[in-house]
C-alpha cells in the first residue's frame, strides 16, 4: 500500500517551526485544519475567542499556502474534529494520521480511538514548543511526594541556565524576589501605563467577525475591543512592545488592580503562547537580553520567567500527569451552580463587576483577577468545581484545557486537595481593598463580616474558615487564619454562618 499521511493542525498548534513540518513531504503527505464548530460549543464560548482561534487559524493557512504545503481547509464545518478527520481518512485512503501532542485529553483520547477504529498508524510528535517534554515531567514527578513548583521552577533553571551565575547558584543570590515585587497600586491610582499593542482587524479577521456574529449571537462576550495579534508577525510585534515599554514596571505592579484598569501592566502574550505563535524561548531570551543591557530589575525579570519558564511548563506537567481524574477533582464536594452573573457581570459587588465585566468586554483578565477575585469568589461560594473550570476555558481568549484546568482546578478551587498548592488560596474583602480600589464606592463594606452592608466575600470567607477550621489548624500556612477566627465571639460565629447561608441561598442576586 501507498502511504499517504494526514498532518493534522490543530488551532492552538499554529507554529510555523513545528516539527510536523520539518522534513514535510508534499508526495506522500497534506495538511488538514479544520474550522469544528464542536470546538466553539462544547463549553459556552466567548465571541472574542472564538474570534481569536478562527481568525489565527485563517491567517496560518494563509502562510501554508505560501510556502506551497498542501492544505485542506475545512471552514466553518459543524462536524466535530474527529468526524472531519474520518472522513478524510476515508476518502483519501490514508495511512497515517500524523499530529503533535494535543493540548487537551479528550481529543488525545479521540484521536487514538479514531486511529485504531480506522486501522491507521497514529504518529504523535512531542510538542518542542515547550522546554519541559510530558515524559521529562513525569520522570520528575516521580520521586517526589509532594509537587511544588519552586523545586520544579529550580530544576528548570538549572537545567536551561537562566539567571544562573558560573558557580551554579541564582542570579542575585535569591530564587525568587517576590518581597520586592507584587506591589498594590499607591492611593493615587496607577498613574500613567503604557498601553500594550493593538492590531487594528483585517479583512480575514473582519470576515470571521461576521461570521461569529451570524453564527453565535447569543454566545457571551463582544468583538468591539478584539486587537489580539493573529499572526507570528503581529505576536512578535506585540512581544517586542511589551519587552521595551513595558516589562519595567510588570514585577512591581503584577498583582495590583484597579477599576477600569483591565490590562496594567501585563505582557498579553499569554494567548499568542497558547496558539503557538510565540515560541517561549524566543520570549525568555528577549526578555533576558533587555535585563542584560540594564533595562530592567533583576525582580522584574525574574518574576515574569517564572510564569513562563516555571508555572506554564509546570501546570502542563501536572494536567498530563494528573488527567482524565483532575477534570473531576471535587475535595470539598462542592454543588452550588455558576452566579448567573459570571455571564453578564450584572452583580452589586465592584470587583467582581469589574472583573467580569472586563472579561466580557476584552475575554482577558490577569491572573490575580482570575485567581483572587473571579476564583476566589466561587470557592468561597462552593459552586461545582467543573461548572467554574468550563466558565473560565470558554471565557478567556488565551484558555486552552492543559493551562486552564489545573489553574481553576488546583489553584483556584483547591479542587484537587492540594495536590501542587500548599494551601486554598482564600482571601476576604481585605485583599481584595490592599490591593485595588474596587472596595471605593461599593455597597459593601470589606470590613464587615455580616449584615446587610457586609461584603459577600468577607462573610463566605469566614464562614469557610468556620466550616474548615478543623484542617486549616492542622496546616502552618493556614493557622494563622484559624487563628484570627478565634478572636471572634461564637454567637458573632454563628451570626456569620447564617448571614453566608442567606447569601448562597440568593447568590445570583448579591
Amino acid at each position: 500500500m501507498i502511504e499517504k499521511r494526514l498532518v493534522l493542525v490543530l488551532g492552538d498548534q499554529l507554529d510555523i517551526n513545528s516539527s510536523l513540518l520539518i522534513g514535510f513531504d508534499p508526495s506522500t503527505s497534506e495538511v488538514l485544519m479544520v474550522e469544528s464548530q464542536h470546538e466553539s460549543d462544547y463549553v459556552w464560548s466567548h465571541k472574542a475567542k472564538i474570534a481569536f482561534f478562527l481568525s489565527a487559524m485563517r491567517h496560518f493557512a494563509e502562510e501554508l499556502r505560501r510556502r506551497d504545503i498542501p492544505l485542506t481547509y475545512i471552514k466553518e464545518s459543524n462536524l466535530s474534529i474527529e468526524q472531519a478527520i474520518r472522513l478524510q481518512i476515508q476518502e483519501k485512503c490514508i495511512t497515517h494520521l500524523v499530529c503533535v501532542e494535543p493540548g487537551e485529553w479528550r481529543l488525545k483520547k479521540a484521536l487514538e480511538a479514531l486511529a485504531s477504529d480506522l486501522n491507521v498508524k497514529l504518529i504523535v510528535h512531542e510538542d518542542t514548543h515547550f522546554y519541559c517534554t510530558i515524559n521529562e515531567f513525569q520522570q520528575w514527578a516521580a520521586d517526589k511526594k509532594e509537587l511544588r513548583l519552586e523545586y520544579f521552577y529550580r530544576y528548570m533553571r538549572k537545567k536551561h541556565h537562566i539567571l544562573i551565575d558560573q558557580a551554579s547558584q541564582p542570579e542575585g543570590g535569591a530564587w525568587n524576589y517576590d518581597d520586592q515585587n507584587r506591589r498594590a497600586y499607591s492611593k493615587n491610582g496607577p498613574g500613567l501605563i503604557n498601553d500594550p499593542l493593538k492590531f487594528e482587524p483585517d479583512d480575514i479577521t473582519r470576515e470571521v467577525f461576521d461570521f461569529v456574529e451570524q453564527q453565535y449571537p447569543s454566545h457571551p462576550g463582544s468583538l468591539e475591543q478584539f486587537s489580539w495579534p493573529v499572526t507570528r508577525g503581529q505576536a512578535l510585534m506585540a512581544l517586542d512592545h511589551f519587552v521595551n515599554h513595558r516589562l519595567e514596571s510588570f514585577g512591581t505592579y503584577q498583582d495590583a488592580m484597579w477599576k477600569e484598569t483591565p490590562f496594567g501592566w501585563h505582557s498579553l502574550l499569554s494567548a499568542a503562547l497558547n496558539l503557538k505563535l510565540l515560541n517561549p524561548r524566543e520570549v525568555i531570551e528577549q526578555v533576558l537580553d533587555v535585563y542584560q543591557h540594564g533595562s530592567v530589575t533583576l525582580a522584574t525579570v525574574e518574576g515574569f520567567i517564572r510564569q513562563i519558564l516555571g508555572w506554564r511548563e509546570f501546570v502542563r506537567g501536572v494536567y498530563y500527569l494528573d488527567m482524565p481524574n483532575m477534570k473531576k477533582a471535587n475535595h470539598y464536594d462542592h454543588q452550588q451552580p455558576l452566579p448567573k452573573w459570571y455571564w453578564t457581570g450584572q452583580t452589586q459587588m465592584n470587583c467582581m463587576k469589574d472583573a467580569v465585566g472586563q472579561t466580557l468586554k476584552y475575554g482577558y483578565a490577569h491572573h490575580i483577577q482570575r485567581l483572587m477575585i473571579t476564583g476566589n469568589f466561587a470557592l468561597l461560594a462552593e459552586v461545582l468545581p467543573e461548572e467554574v473550570s468550563d466558565w473560565y476555558l470558554g471565557i478567556y481568549v488565551d484558555a486552552i484545557e492543559w493551562v486552564e484546568l489545573p489553574n481553576v482546578i488546583g489553584m483556584a478551587l483547591f479542587a484537587n486537595g492540594g495536590r501542587f498548592t500548599s494551601k486554598p488560596y482564600v482571601a476576604s474583602g481585605a485583599y481584595v481593598k490592599r490591593m485595588s480600589n474596587y472596595c471605593d464606592r461599593c455597597q459593601y463594606k470589606p470590613e464587615l463580616r455580616y449584615g446587610d452592608q457586609a461584603c459577600p466575600m468577607t462573610t463566605l470567607y469566614w464562614n469557610f474558615l468556620i466550616k474548615h477550621q478543623e484542617t486549616f489548624n492542622q496546616n502552618p500556612r493556614t493557622r494563622l487564619m484559624t487563628a484570627n477566627l478565634s478572636k471572634i465571639a461564637l454567637e458573632d460565629q454563628k451570626l456569620i454562618q447564617v448571614h453566608a447561608k442567606s447569601i448562597l441561598d440568593r447568590i445570583d442576586f448579591v
